[in-house]
């Protein structure tokens, strides 16, 4: 994750009756959700975060969304860049509001990830995308604005690729079945046989504690979530299922944040736990750390609800696209999400 994203996070140390109380301050409206997807749709590329440096991985992205069947409508600002990001926070956000107020739009994918979608949080027009609700989609720091507008609108979003994503077939089917079939799809990792070993060590899945539950999704990288903390678009955690991922952080600061989310109320009411891939997250230099596996058990083992590792969740090649407000069953032993109704109309 990029130091300017983690440094979202010196806020960390507020005063914990805070949190709580902002993280709870008003119910998710009702849930709405999107047209699916159809082949011939036209899709609105936006990039609310990094700026794309180089003209090929626009046009691949594009090609990408072609593959899959639709048209594609950049918006106006997706190829424009202020520092890291891609054109000021106004362009950004401009361009994000004007693919929900066009009618010849059918849903709005992300170009990128990479940070700044905070600075644009507060200035998505949610009466609009209430109003003309469809799909949004994106991962990385685009966990900022799929939890935020599901929080404020009650619109299902979509944890899922990004337009630049590899579009690898485990990554194509699944984005398929939950945004274009409607499918009430079983969420689980690819099945990896193992070539010349005796197990497999692919694609793997952990049990930290076995069971089955019910709620809600929520969720994405960690990191950019606890950076919503204590704000009107952090999600209601009150009997969801979290998910979480993250990349390049060190153990001390996955700590922090979940750490964070603790204090802010988060975890207490879950009804159960899925981690993805938490990619490059290692030790670091000059002093001891715990593993990830002790973080872990420390925050989520005393919650005594199901939890796994080890989902397709995260900055890894094959991704699942998981709808972020739907209804899910979670569980720890297959290793498995299963939408209790399609996240799309």
């Amino acid at each position: 994750m990029n130091p300017s994203r983690r440094q979202l996070l010196h806020f960390g140390a507020a005063a914990p009756g805070l949190l709580a109380a902002a993280g709870a301050a008003s119910a998710t409206p009702a849930p709405r959700l999107a047209r699916r997807l159809r082949p011939g749709d036209t899709i609105g590329l936006v990039s609310p975060a990094n700026a794309t440096f180089e003209r090929e991985p626009l046009r691949m992205a594009i090609e990408s969304l072609q593959a899959l069947g639709f048209q594609v409508k950049p918006g106006q600002h997706v190829a424009a860049r202020r520092g890291p990001f891609a054109g000021t926070d106004a362009q950004r956000a401009a361009d994000v509001n004007a693919m929900f107020a066009d009618d010849t739009v059918a849903g709005v994918l992300a170009l990128t990830g990479g940070s700044g979608c905070n600075r644009i949080v507060d200035r998505l027009d949610y009466d609009l995308i209430a109003a003309k609700p469809k799909f949004f989609g994106g991962f990385s720091d685009l966990t900022c604005l799929v939890n935020a507008i599901h929080r404020r609108t009650g619109l299902v979003t979509f944890h899922s690729p990004v337009a630049g994503s590899e579009w690898n077939d485990y990554s194509v089917q699944n984005f398929k079945a939950v945004a274009m079939n409607a499918e009430a799809a079983l969420l689980r990792n690819p099945v990896v046989k193992p070539s010349d070993d005796l197990v497999a060590r692919e694609e793997r899945i952990t049990t930290l504690r076995p069971g089955t539950a019910r709620g809600p999704l929520v969720g994405g990288n960690l990191t950019v979530l606890a950076s919503l903390a204590g704000t009107p678009y952090f999600p209601d955690c009150r009997g969801a299922i979290l998910f979480l991922e993250d990349i390049n952080e060190y153990i001390y600061r996955i700590d922090r944040c979940l750490s964070t989310l603790r204090l802010a109320g988060a975890l207490a009411s879950l009804t159960g736990v899925v981690l993805g891939r938490f990619t490059k997250c290692e030790p670091g230099d000059g002093y001891g750390s715990l593993t990830l596996d002790e973080v872990f058990d420390d925050y989520f083992l005393p919650l005594n609800i199901p939890v796994y590792r080890g989902a397709a969740i995260g900055h890894i090649k094959r991704k699942l696209t998981v709808p972020v407000g739907a209804p899910a069953e979670l569980d720890a032993v297959a290793g498995t999400l299963r939408l209790l109704q399609p996240a799309v109309t």
